[in-house]
């Protein structure tokens, strides 16, 4: 679903907010996967999103997995049910945490609507800053040497429908981490703010 679809008279109305915040994030985590070398190159494709080329996971397992992720988050978006959404990468071995990406979801307040409709253009440039930033992590996170493993994690509100699929968890913090703040963006209804934290390179604590 593109941007532009999501414009109706100028203004991106709520459903319309709730389609564009799940595909920032099912293109978001594709792009993660890959800067973060979990699975190896050939396993992605190069595709142009908003402007600029994304990766996207070719393999049927985490297509399917991701897919049926999203669509709960829609749901969820749609009904202002949930709060924010982590990718956690872990290490395959000892399970310990080693990036927690997060994604929080809030409403634009009245006083931020009444600016008026944010344009196309603003928003594809706003989305654009974070893919930049996603792509740049590599410049300060870790080397991911370990084989490493995901979880994605939903903050849902109690009285949320949550699908038999999805399973309670813990937080899977980071002792002691380090933390970046990412850029952030805002449609006319949400505004969705990111940030990585990763575990600090023990040989230079």
């Amino acid at each position: 679903m593109s941007v532009q679809t999501q414009l109706t008279k100028g203004k991106i109305d709520l459903k319309g907010s709730a389609q564009i915040v799940t595909e920032f994030f099912l293109y978001g985590l594709n792009s993660i996967l890959f800067q973060r070398g979990l699975y190896p190159v050939e396993d992605f494709d190069r595709k142009k999103k908003y402007g600029i080329d994304v990766w996207v996971s070719n393999d049927a397992t985490v297509k399917d997995y991701l897919q049926k992720i999203m669509k709960s988050v829609e749901e969820w978006i749609s009904a202002g049910k949930i709060s924010k959404l982590v990718l956690a990468i872990k290490s395959r071995e000892s399970r310990e945490t080693l990036e927690r990406w997060q994604f929080d979801v809030q409403l634009v307040e009245e006083g931020e609507k009444a600016k008026g409709p944010k344009s196309e253009k603003t928003l594809q440039m706003e989305i654009q800053a974070i893919f930049r930033q996603i792509a740049a992590s590599v410049s300060f996170l870790p080397i991911v040497e370990e084989k490493c493993t995901f979880n994605i994690l939903a903050y849902t509100s109690t009285d949320a429908e949550v699908p038999t699929t999805w399973t309670d968890s813990d937080p899977l913090h980071i002792k002691n981490p380090e933390q970046v703040r990412l850029r952030s963006f805002a449609t006319d209804a949400h505004r969705v703010e990111a940030m990585v934290a990763y575990r600090r390179d023990p040989d230079l604590c």
